[in-house]
């Protein structure tokens, strides 16, 4: 799950971070108001969206003057930014954040993130700020710094004079540096986040640290723990697809074939996608059930599927351990119900209760089709969706 820059500010300030002071509007007629709440003699207005680059595309102005900050606001809202990070399309401008501008001194990188080789989370940072870190990378791999940090312990204090040196931190930034990391790596275990990013953090002119633009993203599989995240789900730039897989905790992701996959298991749902790419079909979406999904997920993935109206074939593919294949079974027969559904089903089962389950479905009726063979199935899915595009 993604947040909003001002969602994630307002988390950063419960953990003693620093943020410039602003207010976060949905209205245009809320701007002048905002501008005035917040006190400064200038501010900034910042598109809210879900990518980077919001600055070299219009998402980040200056105001100096309440009827300003309302005629910015106004551009903004509704409208659709295209940034490096965006579809072509772009995102369309739900919310603004206007902050207070803040006086700088120094710009610097610091984000915390997962390092899988390390198992471990790691801090990276930069005496860049504001600028694509993948580029500074590529370019000039020698200024990115990175300290592992252990998960039981925190980090060390060591560490964070090491870190501040190679920073070239001094005097008041430099002793602040150690409070401002202990502090970040709290919000981010306790938050259950996969990434942590400041971009940029600036020195300000009384030497104190500020987090100017953070993002935030935690993570799916720890979405139970935090019924607090539970508001934010609305705000995610997802499809209704997308949004009603989230609320039946099945793992979907919309593609542009015409081929809908229900699949159990991340890596055959994945081999499920390649052999329909070999067999010259596209599949339109990845579906992964899990391992031990209820009637209830199967009879929600298959509406999901077969609301994408792109899709002229469905191909399920079980290989049934904890997962039992007459579930899956169950499932199809409870989302074909009534008759409704003409998109043929192709359906490869193995393991658990296969013979059980192949035995119901032959009984439901035209259009399902039980095939042993992983390669047949492919073939046929894909023969069945050119008939229905021509039909």
């Amino acid at each position: 799950m993604k947040l909003y820059e001002f969602q994630a500010k307002n988390i950063l300030r419960g953990y003693g971070i620093r943020v410039p002071q602003g207010r976060a509007i949905s209205r245009k007629d809320a701007a002048a108001k905002a501008y005035a709440e917040i006190g400064a003699s200038r501010c900034v207005v910042k598109a809210q969206i879900f990518a980077g680059g919001r600055g070299k595309s219009g998402g980040i102005l200056f105001a100096d003057s309440p009827v300003e900050a309302a005629t910015r606001t106004a551009g903004m809202l509704g409208a659709r930014i295209v940034t490096p990070q965006t579809t072509p399309q772009g995102a369309v401008i739900q919310y603004v954040l206007l902050e207070e501008a803040i006086s700088i001194t120094k710009e610097l990188y610091l984000a915390i993130v997962i390092d899988r080789s390390l198992q471990t989370p790691m801090v990276v940072a930069c005496g860049e700020g504001g600028v694509e870190i993948e580029e500074v990378a590529a370019k000039h791999p020698e200024k990115i710094i990175k300290e592992p940090i252990d998960v039981l312990f925190g980090i060390h204090p060591f560490q964070v004079r090491r870190l501040a040196a190679q920073l070239k931190l001094a005097g008041v930034s430099f002793v602040k540096m150690n409070s401002f990391i202990v502090n970040l790596f709290s919000a981010f275990i306790q938050n259950d986040c996969s990434l942590l990013e400041i971009n940029p953090l600036v020195i300000t002119a009384d030497g104190e640290l500020c987090a100017l633009d953070v993002k935030m993203d935690i993570d799916d599989n720890a979405l139970y723990r935090h019924p607090e995240f539970e508001p934010f789900a609305a705000c995610q730039d997802a499809t209704p697809a997308e949004a009603l897989a989230r609320k039946h905790k099945l793992s979907y992701i919309g593609l542009d074939g015409n081929i809908g996959c229900l699949v159990n298991g991340a890596g055959l749902a994945m081999a499920t996608m390649d052999i329909i790419k070999l067999h010259g079909g596209a599949p339109a979406n990845f579906l992964d059930v899990g391992g031990d999904a209820s009637l209830e997920q199967v009879t929600q993935a298959f509406k999901i599927i077969l609301s994408d109206p792109k899709v002229k074939a469905v191909l399920i593919n079980i290989f049934g351990g904890i997962m039992k294949c007459d579930t899956i079974a169950s499932g199809i027969i409870e989302a074909t119900k009534g008759g409704g559904v003409k998109t043929p089903l192709i359906v490869r089962l193995e393991g658990t209760n296969a013979d059980m389950a192949r035995k119901t479905l032959e009984r439901a009726g035209s259009g399902i089709f039980c095939v042993k063979d992983m390669k047949e199935a492919a073939r046929l899915a894909v023969s069945k969706a050119i008939e229905s595009n021509q039909s």
